[in-house]
């Protein structure tokens, strides 16, 4: 007797033709369908009006859709909204806790809100705290806390319900390079335990530097989806930072189909063809006396494909 074929696991997020049209007439959402896979890292993009807040209102219960479907790990959003609701976790954009609350009943009272019993939430929430840093200011007032640690409390408090899909809206907007940097190995940590995630941004390498796939959004329909690296592979031209030896020549070497500009007396900014054979540019710099100590590729890259895409005229567009 052979064995029966095991049923594909359901997708974290399924979205199919999912429409809305505001009471003012207009149509913020016109057809949308994503598909985010279980323990994917997924990044939301797209400029202001594009409908990324319309999507994430609609799967997390705040928007009503005008037509279409949604799934949360294959719970129909509509039919058992409770079921799916229990099944995610959302970081708004807002700060939106009471600031004369502690942070450890924040997070406690949260759980409460879902059923969580006081004693499996007191642990929760010491663990949530921990991941955050924030073990040492649980008892303070939340409104003391600089605007980081409120950014992190945010995220621990969508982690007390043990969500498998969790959304983040700009988790790190307003915060510096050095805490943003630290809430993304909070959100690593988080993804790599098994949580699915998805995230908009406005701040294009954070999506470059966290997420194996990502959708663009552009007048209310997805205008191009696919893995980081296929995306950027659709980019003809690569660009790269060199850090030189020394002090560059006054003339720099011409370099047949490439860009290359001085940045300071060390540094050369280099922009040429992916096809083109990387040797070719170091031999050219080499013959004109050019050491170079160190190279990195420059990080804009999903920024040019973002422009890119979004500049594209659209049918339908007014």
């Amino acid at each position: 007797m052979s064995a029966s074929p095991v049923d594909p696991q359901p997708a974290a997020l399924s979205v199919k033709d999912l429409r809305k049209t505001y009471d003012n007439g207009v149509q913020a959402l016109k057809g949308v369908s994503l598909e985010v896979a279980p323990g994917d890292f997924h990044a939301l993009l797209g400029p202001n009006g594009a409908g990324k807040s319309t999507l994430i209102g609609i799967v997390s219960s705040l928007v009503n859709k005008t037509s279409g479907e949604v799934r949360v790990f294959g719970t129909d959003l509509t039919a058992q909204r409770s079921a799916a609701m229990r099944l995610l976790g959302l970081v708004p954009q807002e700060i939106n806790f009471n600031m004369f609350e502690k942070p450890r009943d924040i997070l406690v009272n949260y759980a409460g809100f879902y059923g969580v019993p006081r004693a499996e939430a007191l642990a929760r929430a010491g663990e949530e705290l921990a991941r955050a840093q924030l073990s040492d200011k649980a008892e303070v007032m939340s409104r003391t806390l600089s605007g980081g640690m409120k950014r992190r409390l945010m995220i621990a408090r969508a982690m007390m319900t043990r969500p498998r899909l969790l959304i983040l809206d700009e988790p790190t907007a307003g915060v510096d390079i050095e805490i943003r940097r630290g809430m993304w190995r909070t959100l690593r940590e988080i993804n790599a335990a098994g949580t699915t995630i998805i995230l908009t941004t406005h701040y294009l390498e954070e999506a470059e530097a966290l997420c194996r796939n990502l959708a663009i959004i552009d007048h209310g329909t997805i205008v191009a989806e696919g893995s980081m690296r296929s995306m950027l592979a659709r980019l003809d031209v690569e660009g790269f930072l060199f850090d030189i030896d020394g002090v560059l020549p006054a003339e720099l070497p011409r370099i047949e189909g490439t860009t290359l500009v001085r940045l300071d007396d060390h540094t050369l900014d280099l922009d040429m063809p992916r096809a083109m054979d990387l040797n070719r540019v170091f031999a050219a710099l080499a013959d004109a006396g050019i050491r170079v100590r160190s190279m990195r590729t420059k990080s804009n890259r999903l920024e040019e494909l973002f422009v890119r895409m979004v500049s594209q005229p659209r049918e339908d567009a007014a």
